[in-house]
């Protein structure tokens, strides 16, 4: 895949454009990139390929308008973690129920992101990574290390960890909920609501129970 060229800068807000984007994205998803051609997004969207040609100068840049508009509505979640009201704890709660809400209403556009991610062509992962998962993960970080400046969170943790454990269990919670679901056992994979309040319990608080007199020096 080239380099971007022509990347929009806002989400486009036609139906037309809108129609072609949910297309692209569940063809893109289900075929990779390669595997699907501008005729066949056409005929999925209901329009003509001159009308996608109108909207988008290339497959190309119409790939990376899908990009741009996930990173787009991930940013917003994370703008609320960082400057949302109520306590860090709180926000970091609240920030990781939306988040597993928000990959599951856009499940197919996650997938496609996950999907060329690893798809292993370094300029594709360079790519995704560019449009999508850089910033945001550098946001989450700047967040998390705000939280160790202010004396909220432990010093001695590394602030991409932090950002990668949070974002990391609720994407293991997309990719494996179907799967973990024909497991009787796993009683947490049948409500994210419960998963995400015990995940972030988990990684704020840890799992080792505390001792009558105190957590005993490691």
């Amino acid at each position: 895949m080239p380099a971007p060229a022509a990347i929009p800068k806002e989400i486009p807000q036609s139906a037309g454009e809108a129609a072609i984007l949910d297309a692209a994205t569940r063809l893109f998803s289900e075929n990779g990139y390669d595997g699907v051609s501008m005729r066949r997004i056409a005929e999925a969207a209901g329009v003509s390929k001159a009308n996608i040609y109108h909207h988008f100068a290339s497959k190309e840049a119409l790939f990376f308008a899908i990009m741009r508009r996930s990173a787009q509505e991930l940013t917003s979640l994370i703008e609320n973690l960082a400057e949302g009201r109520g306590s860090f704890e709180h926000r970091l709660q609240a920030f990781a129920g939306a988040h597993l809400e928000h990959l599951f209403d856009n499940a197919a556009r996650v997938r496609l992101v996950l999907r060329e991610a690893f798809s292993g062509d370094e300029q594709t992962s360079r790519t995704v990574v560019e449009q999508v998962l850089g910033g945001i993960v550098n946001r989450m970080i700047a967040i998390f290390d705000a939280g160790q400046r202010a004396g909220l969170l432990r010093d001695d943790l590394d602030p991409g960890l932090c950002a990668t454990l949070l974002m990391g269990a609720d994407l293991f919670y997309f990719q494996v909920h179907g799967l973990l679901r024909q497991i009787p056992e796993a009683d947490f994979i049948r409500d994210p609501g419960h998963y995400s309040q015990q995940m972030t319990d988990v990684l704020l608080n840890g799992m080792l129970a505390e001792p009558a007199g105190g957590r005993a020096a490691g």
